[in-house]
C-alpha cells in the first residue's frame, strides 16, 4: 500500500504513533476529518455532524497527550452509528419517530470510547431502527456506497444496517465507527465498501444505550479500515456492564496482541451448506482462493456440517420481527419523540406511529406481532426458538474437528441504489451467510479480500467459537496479509 497523503489516509494505529510523536495534534486530525466530511457530504453517510464537539474533544485530547495523560484512543476522531444514545446529541435510529430526541445519557459503548480518548465527528446514518441490508430504509434519506462499478456510474448501496458506518470509514470521513450486527449488519455492508466488521460474541459489548431491534441478536462491533484497527477499537469498546443483564462479567483480552500468531496446526473449517445452488462463480472462486491462502499459512482446511443452515433465514425473520414487534412498542407518541395529537389516546398512538415508522418497520412489526399472536405462537415463534438451538448444537459439533470457519461473507458485491428494493425477499437474501452467527451468539468477522469483475471490494468471513475472538483477529490479519487488498473508492 502506497504511503498516506494526508492525515485521513491514516490508519488507527498510524494516527495513534503519529500523534505520540507529536507529528501532528488531535485537534489538526479532527479538522482534516471534518473537512473530508464536507467534501463528502453527498453520501449522506452522516445524519449529525458535530464539529464544535468534535474540536472540543481534539483540544482535551492535545491536553491529554501533552501530559503524558493519553487513553488508547487518544484523539482518534471516530463516527458513532446513530442507534447509540449519545448524551445530549441528537439519537434518531434513522426513525422520524425519534427526530430530535437527544438522550440524557450516554450509550455504555459510546462512554467507554470517551474514556479511552476518542473523538466524535458525529452520528452515522442507518436503515431505519436498523431493518435493512441497503441503508435505504433510513427515513433521513438512503447513504451512497463510495465505491462505482468499473465504467458505470450509478449508486450502489453501502449495504445495511451499518452503511453510514461503512461508508464513512471507507471514504475517509473517519478512522473508525461503531456499528451494531443483528443479521449481518456490520459483516456485509463491511464488504460492500471494502473495509473489515467484527460481530463480537454476544454479550461481549453492552447492549445498554444502544436503541433496540431484536434484543437476543443485537450485539455492537466496530468497522475499520483494516484488522489492527478494528481490534484496537473492541478492546477499548467491549467489557462487562452491569447494567446490561446480557454483558458476560469476562475480562477483554488485548486483541492486538494476538496479531501475528502462527496458523501453524489450526484448522478451518468449510461448511458444505453454505455452497448454495447458484452461488455466483467469482464468489466461490474467492472462497476457493482464501482456503489456498490459509493453507498455505500451515492452516488445515477441514470439510464440516451445518445441517441446519438452511433454516436459519427463516427462523431469523421470526425471531427478530418478533423482538422488534415488542421493543417498538414504547414509541408511543407519549413521553418522547414524535407526537401526531389525536382525538382519543387511541388515535395519539395510531397517528404517530404511522407517521414515525417506515413501511420497511411496519412490515416487520406486522410480521413480529402476528407470529406472537394466539394460535400462531407455537406455531412459529417457538419453532423458530427450536430450530435456533439446532444451529447453535450444529456449530458447537463442528468445532469439535476445527477451530474457525471460513465462509463468503455475502453472496454478491454491492448493488445499485434501487435494485432489489421492491422484493423483501431478496433483500432478506443479503443475510444468508451471517444470520447463523447471531443466532448461535458467535463471532464473526469480515475481512476485504478480492474484486468482484466489475471492480467492487468483495468479502470473506471467518466465524469463531464463542469469546475467542483472538484466534478470529490471528486468522483474519493472515487473510488480509495474504489478500493485500490495497483498492480504494475511486481510484
Amino acid at each position: 500500500m502506497s504511503a498516506p497523503t494526508t492525515l485521513t489516509d491514516l490508519t488507527i494505529a498510524a494516527a495513534r504513533k503519529g500523534l505520540a510523536a507529536r507529528d501532528f495534534t488531535a485537534r489538526e486530525l479532527a479538522a482534516a476529518h471534518l473537512a473530508a466530511m464536507e467534501r463528502h457530504k453527498d453520501l449522506n453517510a452522516y445524519i449529525v455532524a458535530t464539529p464544535d464537539q468534535a474540536l472540543a474533544m481534539a483540544e482535551a485530547s492535545d491536553v491529554r497527550l501533552a501530559t503524558g495523560k493519553a487513553g488508547a484512543l487518544e484523539g482518534i476522531p471516530l463516527g458513532i452509528k446513530d442507534l447509540f444514545c449519545t448524551k445530549d446529541v441528537q439519537t434518531t435510529a434513522a426513525s422520524r419517530i425519534l427526530e430530535g430526541f437527544r438522550p440524557p445519557y450516554e450509550s455504555t459503548v459510546s462512554q467507554n470510547l470517551w474514556d479511552a480518548g476518542a473523538v466524535m465527528l458525529g452520528k452515522t446514518n442507518l436503515d431505519e431502527f436498523a431493518m435493512g441490508s441497503s441503508n435505504m430504509t433510513s427515513a433521513f434519506g438512503g447513504v451512497k456506497n463510495p465505491w462505482k462499478r468499473r465504467g458505470d456510474d450509478r449508486d450502489l448501496v453501502p449495504g445495511g444496517s451499518s452503511g453510514g458506518s461503512a461508508a464513512a470509514v471507507a471514504a475517509r470521513i473517519a478512522m473508525g465507527a461503531t456499528a451494531t450486527d443483528t443479521g449481518g449488519s456490520i459483516r456485509q455492508p463491511a464488504a460492500f465498501c471494502g473495509v473489515v466488521g467484527i460481530k463480537p460474541t454476544y454479550g461481549r459489548c453492552s447492549r445498554w444505550g444502544i436503541v433496540a431491534f431484536a434484543s437476543s441478536l443485537d450485539q455492537a462491533g466496530p468497522i475499520a479500515r483494516d484488522v489492527r484497527d478494528t481490534a484496537i477499537l473492541l478492546r477499548a469498546m467491549a467489557g462487562h456492564d452491569p447494567k446490561d443483564s446480557t454483558s458476560v462479567p469476562r475480562p477483554v483480552p488485548d486483541y492486538e496482541a494476538a496479531l501475528g500468531r502462527s496458523l501453524k496446526g489450526l484448522r478451518f473449517g468449510i461448511p458444505r451448506e453454505y455452497r448454495l445452488d447458484g452461488l455466483s462463480p467469482e464468489i466461490q472462486r474467492l472462497w476457493d482462493q482464501g482456503i489456498a491462502w490459509l493453507r498455505d499459512a500451515g492452516a488445515e482446511p477441514v470439510e464440516i456440517s451445518l445441517p441446519h443452515t438452511k433454516y436459519a433465514l427463516p427462523a431469523y425473520y421470526i425471531v427478530a420481527p418478533a423482538e422488534a414487534s415488542s421493543n417498538l412498542a414504547r414509541y408511543d407518541g407519549v413521553r418522547f419523540g414524535l407526537r401526531v395529537p389525536g382525538n382519543s389516546i387511541e388515535e395519539l398512538y395510531e397517528h404517530s406511529r404511522a407517521a414515525g415508522f417506515g413501511a420497511e418497520v411496519r412490515r416487520r412489526i406486522l410480521i413480529g406481532t402476528y407470529v406472537l399472536s394466539a394460535g400462531y405462537y407455537d406455531a412459529y415463534y417457538l419453532k423458530a426458538q427450536k430450530v435456533r438451538a439446532l444451529i447453535a448444537r450444529d456449530f458447537e459439533q463442528a468445532y469439535q474437528s476445527c477451530d474457525v470457519i471460513l465462509t463468503p461473507t455475502a453472496p454478491s458485491a454491492a448493488f445499485a441504489m434501487g435494485e432489489k428494493m421492491d422484493d423483501p425477499v431478496a433483500m432478506y437474501l443479503n443475510d444468508v451467510f451471517t444470520v447463523t452467527v447471531n443466532l448461535a451468539g458467535l463471532p464473526g468477522i469480515s475481512v476485504p479480500a478480492g474484486l468482484s469483475q466489475d471492480g467492487l471490494p468483495l468479502g470473506l468471513q471467518l466465524i469463531g467459537r464463542a469469546f475467542d475472538e483472538e484466534t478470529l483477529f490471528a486468522v483474519s490479519h493472515v487473510l488480509e496479509g495474504a489478500a493485500g487488498f490495497a483498492a480504494r473508492p475511486g481510484a
